[in-house]
């Protein structure tokens, strides 16, 4: 494993933390993704503006980086468009269910201390554990 392997995520992980820290801190707000994704769409004026402005420097983000390095954005699941997809969808399914996404409920929720938050995050990541443990020898 290079350093440059170690870093990159470490490096991301603190500007995440930073980016929820801010927006909490300077705005109020929690940085849950599909929170402000949904907001952008039903919001009018003002919270629909920074909303707006957030997703879009999601999307000029990922173009940037994608810029710099293509190697990030390969898919090395093996897995087609179509079984992609439907991952998506339910993962938009799950988001909807349990009342916010994994980067809502287990980077702010938990840093909030919210119990809520720390039982949706361990649910989240106890369950993609029994999935991987079932799907994952089929693929073998």
């Amino acid at each position: 494993m290079t350093l440059l392997e170690i870093t990159m995520p470490l490096a991301g992980g603190i500007l995440i933390g930073a980016a929820a820290a801010m927006l909490l801190l300077f705005r109020g707000n929690i940085a849950g993704i599909s929170g402000i994704f949904g907001g952008m769409l039903l919001q009018k004026g003002v919270e629909q503006q920074w909303r707006a402005a957030f997703v879009s420097g999601l999307i000029i983000g990922g173009i940037l980086l994608y810029s710099i390095n293509t190697a990030y954005f390969e898919n090395t699941s093996g897995r087609g468009l179509v079984a992609v997809t439907i991952a998506g969808l339910l993962v938009g399914i799950g988001t909807r269910v349990s009342g916010g996404c994994t980067s809502g409920h287990g980077v702010c929720g938990i840093g909030r201390l919210s119990a809520r938050s720390l039982a949706a995050t361990l649910i989240f990541m106890a369950t993609g554990m029994a999935l991987v443990a079932l799907v994952h020898p089929m693929y073998q």
